[in-house]
Parts: C-alpha cells; structure tokens; sequence
C-alpha cells in the first residue's frame, strides 16, 4: 500500500461510517482542546478512511476525537487521507505508527481485538504486519478480553480509568460480579482517586465477606472512615511522644513473634534451616544491641562536659560558659 501521497478530500460528516469508535476512548477535555485549536488553526492533520464496499462512504480509521471536534464546533465536513487499500491494511498501518500518537493500552487491545476477531487475521500475523511480536499482541489481547463489556464501556465514556477496570474492577467482576456492579455504580456517584481505590481494595481482599457489601455499596464512606481512624491513631501517638511510640514499636514486635510462633507448625523442616535461623541469629543480635543501648541511656549518666567542670586549681567560681546573662533572659 501507498501511503505517502494519499488523496486528500473535504468530505461530509454524513459519509464518514464510525464503525471503529469503541475503539477510541472518550477523553473530554483532549476533545475539548482539539476543538479550541481548530477553531483557532483549523484542522491541522486530515482523518484517515478507507472506501466502503458497499458504496460511497469512506470508513473512518483514525481520527475519531477530530470528528467529535468538528461536530462540536458546527461543521459539516473533514479533511480526510483517503487510502487506497483494505480496511485490515489500514487498521495495522495505523496500528504500527502507534509510536508517533498516543494510544492508550486499552486502546491498541480494542483495535488488536477487532483485526483478530472483525477482520480474521490471526494473532502472528497481525504481528508481523504491525511490527510487533505475538507476545505483546497476546498481552494486549488479554487485556481487553478480561473486561466485560460493562467496563468497557464505563473507560470508553471516561467514568473509569484502565489502571482501575484492569487491577480493581476485572478482578473483582471474576470473583464477585455482583460486587463489581455494585462498585462501579458507585463509583459513578462519588468517585475515587487512584490511590484511595487501591487502598480500598486491599481492605476488601482482607475483609470478611459478611462485612464486605457495605464497602462495595459505600465505597467513600469506608476511605473517610479510614482516614478518620489514621487521624485519630496520629492523635494518639502525638499525646504519647516518642516514648509512646517506641512502647508502640515494642508491641508491634511482640506480635509479630507471637505471629511466627504461631506458623512454625505448619512450615516444613528445610524452611527452618539456613534462611529462618539466619534471620533470628540477626533479630537476636539486634535485641541484644537494643537492650544494651537501653540499659546506658537509664542506668548511666552522660558524661559532662570537661570545659564546664571546675577549675580546682583556681578557686574563684567562674561563670557557666555558653549560659544567657541575666539581662538576656529577661
């Protein structure tokens, strides 16, 4: 195929088949941008289309958030490259100039996805066409094919984002799908950062199944009331000072040990041999440090300083050195 010269046409909205626009994601403000620098510019890179078998129109290949653009901003036509090859060809042309034009990862999944699956091509050849190797087109594959189509659609519409459909919500959907739908309509009323739902989830996996519905239905309520209880635990550990805290630490290793004693039974003979003595030889020599260190700072005064000792030579007292006149403390 040649590319390098295409046929550049003004054509109608009208004639434009988005067959392809779940593949895109539906970003908002990168529409809202694009919008404001036509208006300002014009449309500085052409869409990409392929003709229709079956008549006139032009199949739209890439160039999807433009179109949005376009029509936000009243217009009826598009500069569109029109390609003089089939549509497979052009879905891994594109697919292979991915490194010159942001692509989502959920993206390139949707659009290996619809060559694998739309166009019947198989996974090796479609890596072989687009550059890549069968291994990053198997990834991608799996990305895409974990998601059911309800988040799918929540990352396309921008309610969700692939970090949290790919390591919150699949996983969540595969043992629970009930729980995954009530999440994501949750989160469709009071969202999340990323970081406060990867801390929920971690709570949900430890958590008690019986005490888990109201986390999937109050999503917000269980992260304020964990920073509540985080605020609370600062509270208290600011009354105690650090001789509070270091108490706390004390405690915090007597549970530990108490943990480990408690899974001796089930560890197997060879798991107690080099790795576990090796490490309770250091935990043994670092107590043994601790209480020695502990017993000179409560059983031994520190020694003074030797420029602030008396001069028994000279028995005129001499003023403390380094100490505020009287003048200067009031």
């Amino acid at each position: 195929m040649d590319t390098a010269a295409p046929q550049t046409l003004e054509v109608d909205l009208h004639r434009l088949d988005l067959r392809f626009a779940d593949v895109r994601l539906l970003e908002p403000r990168a529409v809202e941008a694009l919008a404001r620098s036509i208006e300002q510019s014009g449309q500085l890179i052409a869409c990409i289309a392929v003709p229709d078998d079956g008549g006139d129109r032009l199949v739209l290949v890439d160039g999807y958030r433009r179109i949005l653009a376009l029509r936000r901003l009243g217009r009826d036509t598009a500069r569109v490259e029109a390609w003089a090859c089939d549509l497979a060809q052009a879905l891994l042309t594109v697919l292979a100039r991915a490194h010159a034009r942001p692509w989502a990862a959920l993206e390139e999944a949707l659009l290996l996805r619809e060559l694998v699956h739309g166009q019947g091509l198989s996974e090796r050849d479609v890596a072989r066409r687009s550059g890549r190797d069968v291994s990053w087109v198997s990834r991608r594959l799996q990305l895409v094919c974990a998601l059911p189509d309800v988040l799918l659609t929540a990352v396309r519409q921008g309610d969700l984002s692939t970090w949290a459909a790919t390591r919150v919500l699949a996983p969540l959907a595969r043992a629970n799908a009930e729980h995954a739908t009530q999440l994501l309509s949750a989160l469709a009323v009071t969202s999340l950062s990323t970081r406060e739902l990867q801390c929920w989830f971690q709570h949900y996996q430890r958590t008690p199944s019986a005490a888990r519905a109201n986390m999937v239905l109050h999503p917000r309520l269980f992260i304020e009331a964990l920073q509540v209880r985080d605020e609370q635990r600062a509270d208290t550990r600011l009354r105690a000072g650090p001789e509070g805290q270091c108490a706390a630490d004390v405690r915090q290793l007597l549970a530990l040990i108490k943990r480990l004693r408690q899974c001796l039974p089930t560890l197997s003979p060879h798991a107690l041999a080099e790795p576990l003595l090796s490490a309770l030889t250091r935990l043994r020599t670092a107590l043994d440090a601790l209480q020695s260190d502990l017993a000179r700072s409560f059983d031994h005064d520190p020694q003074p300083d030797p420029r602030c000792c008396p001069n028994l030579a000279n028995p005129r007292p001499e003023p403390a050195r380094n100490q505020p006149t009287a003048e200067a403390l009031a």
